[in-house]
């Protein structure tokens, strides 16, 4: 585990195993991994770079405890999950500042950063279904979707590439393949 570590990587299941082997060299990952994050986080708003260390630090212990219970399930990305975390600690973290002093500030764009990374993980599952949907799809038309969608190539490269009489007759197929695509795509939702 130390040398994955070291030259690549590790993946989320990688990370929770070393957590639950008590790897020293996973909590350095850890911390080194996705504190820019949070740093960004407490400092846009309203901390500085200590108040995102000790946040973070108790994101990491929570995370921590939860993968020693012996019933933590991962639903999301551990970074993602992290930063959840450590987004509701600093948010009640702020909200006790607040009932202390007397200004009272209005943290609604606090919520829109929950919102984005909910809407980022809905596009990364959209992206794996097409992806699954695009490799079903089979030959010619994956290659047909990708050259014209992903490289760009025009329908006269295609018609060339592919051997149709004309530009028109490549279009038609695109055309086909993409109906063959949106099919498959729906059909897994």
């Amino acid at each position: 585990m130390s040398s994955k570590i070291n030259h690549s990587k590790p993946t989320d299941s990688e990370i929770i195993l070393g957590i639950l082997n008590n790897s020293s060299s996973t909590l350095r990952y850890l911390y080194k991994a996705h504190f820019p994050m949070i740093l960004q986080l407490v400092m846009n708003n309203s901390g500085n770079e200590d108040d995102a260390k000790d946040i973070y630090q108790e994101g990491i212990i929570i995370l921590h405890d939860k993968v020693k219970s012996g019933d933590f399930e991962l639903t999301s990305k551990l970074k993602t999950f992290l930063y959840a975390v450590c987004r509701r600690l600093w948010l009640k973290k702020l909200s006790h500042k607040s009932r202390f002093s007397e200004n009272i500030k209005d943290y609604e764009d606090h919520f829109a950063v929950e919102t984005e990374i909910v809407q980022h993980e809905e596009k990364d599952q959209q992206l794996a279904l097409m992806q699954h949907a695009l490799t079903d799809l089979g030959e010619p038309c994956k290659t047909i979707i990708e050259d014209f969608y992903m490289h760009s190539k025009s329908m006269q490269e295609i018609c060339e590439k592919f051997g149709y009489t004309n530009a028109d007759n490549a279009k038609t197929q695109k055309y086909k393949c993409l109906q063959r695509l949106k099919k498959l795509f729906f059909s897994q939702k």
